[in-house]
């Protein structure tokens, strides 16, 4: 054994010792290293010449391809709004020829699959869209699909933007996914939200997108935000419990196959409209206006992203301020307007093309373009106030960007983009200097990096302004359902002792108890009515109601007579400034009140 262990020393040593190199220095060890660098180096580039094909660049394929003659036995799948937008998108695309089928909303169990096959620290939509898309096509494989066949047969379309934000980055998110999940080869088609018509052309694309294809999807779009508007303004007030959705379903089964069958669609919007109007409602309850804002998909989602946070606040007493599809649009065409009108004050033309900004107006008519994007805005205006009034929809209106803007630029600069920028700041002082809510929750997914500057950093500077308002930002994951319930229901508390307070005050006035307020209004066939809505006066539906009977109180005469002044008058601008006015006090009287360092974390405009 001994004689063993010596032989393996000696032959150790000796290789050592064939290895060793006797340096003497410093300087002969690194000319060494330097000798053996290049040597390698050398060895590299003679491997590289005899063999090129192993020195490409590594090239990630984007399987995209749609054409014309693949139509008929395609089925397209998509998801990612909510119930009645994804139905309404589903009929619209079958109206049009093809075959579409709308996913699940995405439930925890997406979540799962999307953090098996997802890379690690993506924000909580990456997770959630992209496992609801493997979660799909592994149903289809456990249904008897071969993978070949699900590949060939079925693709994904979803949205794409860029920015600051993991949005942009998704379809490599997919690609991962359905790489590493055994549906290598799977595509995925992305609509570029400023893409417009313009990002799909041609005559054998398999999905052509034409003037008829956005009439289509507007139409869906503006649509499912006119049937979810009524639905959460109605619901909380029914009588009868269960009624609003019931009437709800039976629209969107009704509006939906007027779509599949391009027929029939003001027949069966007529019906939904004297449905809704037979609800029975009681808006003398008193229940504090929640406004949801925050990151597109995690305030929009109806499932588990955002722990079914609508559903939940409705339980909790609540009425929920939804935020529109539509809005979104309008912002979007917004920005557009924005950036042509500074570029159009440059002094010269910047350059587009390939080595410029796909921005650029470089032989681009701008004034054509303004008036295109003023065109777009009248149609989806027009589009959604004819669809709300046919529905029964009243006294709705969409945000005027222009005045988002402005009120939000002294704290969130308009050049800044991400997520919804200044709107999401924006929101927050409406509802707060307008009373338009009693209460103001922003939903942000957790590793959101544009929604959480925003509900971290800036909103808190807001609400020091308006110590009064209400403001509670979360963070969803997936995860901590419970603590975040808990966090919403005490300020939701809050929002209620409000509302109850400015009700009993506003009822003191006229020198009515809640039971003779509640009379009137019950009793009332108009008041009683789902299709009707009082004039806005206060944060919470109970507060319009009051000062519209204080208002019918008038005689006759006098009420069309104000009514028509306020025509004259300009009213809605005359209240814009107003608002306007009183941010500004508001912004000076906080710089006033603060030390000189506060002036480097907000940015007060002087105007």
């Amino acid at each position: 054994m001994n004689t063993q262990q010596s032989q393996n020393t000696n032959s150790t040593t000796n290789t050592a010792n064939t290895n060793a190199v006797n340096i003497s220095s410093v300087e002969e060890y690194f000319q060494l290293v330097e000798t053996k660098v290049n040597a390698d180096s050398a060895l590299t580039r003679a491997t590289a010449e005899t063999t090129p094909q192993q020195n490409a660049n590594w090239f990630d394929a984007v399987p995209s391809t749609f054409t014309a003659a693949q139509r008929a036995h395609t089925t397209i799948l998509h998801a990612g709004l909510t119930m009645a937008h994804d139905l309404f998108i589903q009929s619209a695309f079958r109206g049009l020829g093809y075959k579409v089928q709308a996913m699940d909303v995405p439930d925890n169990a997406a979540l799962q699959v999307g953090r098996e096959f997802g890379n690690r620290g993506q924000c909580n939509p990456t997770y959630f869209t992209v496992g609801n898309l493997v979660k799909q096509l592994q149903a289809l494989e456990a249904s008897g699909m071969s993978k070949p066949h699900i590949i060939e047969n079925y693709l994904f379309a979803t949205a794409g933007s860029c920015g600051p934000c993991r949005f942009g980055t998704y379809v490599t998110e997919y690609r991962k996914a359905l790489r590493d999940s055994g549906f290598e080869g799977f595509r995925v088609i992305m609509f570029q939200q400023a893409g417009g018509m313009k990002q799909a052309a041609g005559q054998d694309m398999g999905l052509k997108i034409d003037t008829e294809f956005f009439l289509f999807m507007s139409k869906a779009i503006v649509l499912g935000d006119v049937l979810n508007a009524l639905t959460y303004r109605i619901r909380p007030y029914e009588i009868e419990p269960g009624r609003t959705d019931a009437v709800i379903k039976n629209a969107k089964e009704r509006i939906a196959q007027a779509f599949e069958s391009r027929k029939g669609l003001l027949k069966a919007l007529w019906q939904t409209r004297k449905e809704i109007a037979a609800i029975k409602v009681d808006r003398t309850q008193v229940k504090p206006k929640v406004a949801i804002i925050g990151e597109f998909w995690a305030m929009t989602t109806e499932g588990d992203g955002n722990y079914k946070m609508h559903r939940f606040l409705e339980q909790e007493g609540a009425e929920v301020d939804i935020q529109l599809v539509v809005n979104w649009g309008l912002y979007l065409l917004w920005g557009a307007k924005f950036d042509t009108q500074t570029r159009m004050q440059l002094k010269g033309v910047d350059k587009g093309g390939r080595d410029g900004s796909k921005f650029a107006l470089e032989n681009v008519n701008a004034t054509k373009k303004i008036w295109m994007l003023r065109t777009a805005e009248t149609f989806m205006r027009g589009l959604f106030y004819g669809y709300a009034k046919l529905l029964g929809l009243r006294d709705y209106h969409l945000p005027d960007m222009n005045h988002i803007a402005q009120i939000s630029h002294a704290f969130y600069d308009n050049n800044l983009r991400g997520g919804e920028g200044h709107m999401e700041v924006g929101k927050l002082i409406h509802n707060v200097v307008d009373q338009k809510v009693n209460m103001t929750l922003s939903i942000k997914p957790f590793g959101c990096m544009p929604s959480s500057a925003v509900s971290d950093g800036v909103q808190s500077l807001i609400t020091e302004m308006y110590p009064a308002s209400i403001f509670l930002p979360i963070e969803t994951n997936g995860d901590g359902a419970v603590n975040v319930y808990s966090r919403v229901q005490m300020q939701l508390f809050k929002a209620k002792q409000m509302a109850e307070r400015e009700l009993h005050e506003g009822l003191a006035e006229l020198n009515l108890s809640p039971a003779e307020f509640k009379n009137l209004v019950v009793n009332s066939p108009k008041f009683s009515s789902a299709s009707y809505r009082s004039p806005h006066a206060g944060a919470c539906t109970a507060l319009d109601v009051l000062a519209d009977i204080r208002n019918h109180q008038k005689p006759w005469l006098l009420r069309h007579a104000q009514s028509t002044l306020n025509i004259f008058k300009r009213t809605a601008h005359h209240h814009k400034q107003n608002t306007l006015l009183a941010v500004e006090r508001a912004a000076l009287s906080f710089k006033q009140r603060k030390q000189p360092s506060a002036e480097m974390a907000v940015k007060f405009v002087e105007l």
